[in-house]
């Protein structure tokens, strides 16, 4: 890329996420576990192209006591009947009260990294 090129370099602004991508880069190689690879890739995209997942989609496609890794935002429309552990870069603060009230757990993604660096038994949802 030229002087006079016409594309726009952009970078992520948010250090919180720039940090995060370089730490799951780091345990994928260290761990041998392509599943933080994978999340790193989903998170230096755009951030317009996060998933932004609803607690009924959660209800629908999880079963009680899994654990749901979530690339974006979880939202609070809907309702959760049975306890799940959801770990996601955000939650809406409705969304995140009736994870809880359900018997269920809120995680950061840095905290889910640090509690099972081998990723296993975490499925990814969109």
């Amino acid at each position: 890329m030229g002087k006079n090129s016409l594309v726009k370099v952009t970078r992520k602004t948010n250090p919180r996420i720039v940090s995060l991508i370089l730490t799951l880069k780091e345990i994928a190689n260290i761990e041998g576990a392509p599943i933080w690879k994978d999340i790193a890739k989903r998170l230096e995209t755009p951030s317009r192209n996060y998933a932004a997942v609803n607690v009924s989609k959660i209800n629908r496609h999880s079963a009680a006591d899994d654990v749901l890794l979530i690339p974006g935002k979880v939202l609070a429309a809907g309702l959760l009947d049975h306890p799940v552990t959801v770990a996601a870069l955000n939650f809406s603060v409705a969304a995140e009260d009736k994870i809880t009230e359900a018997g269920g757990r809120c995680l950061s993604i840095e905290e889910i990294v640090e509690a099972n660096p081998r990723g296993s038994g975490i499925r990814i949802f969109r």
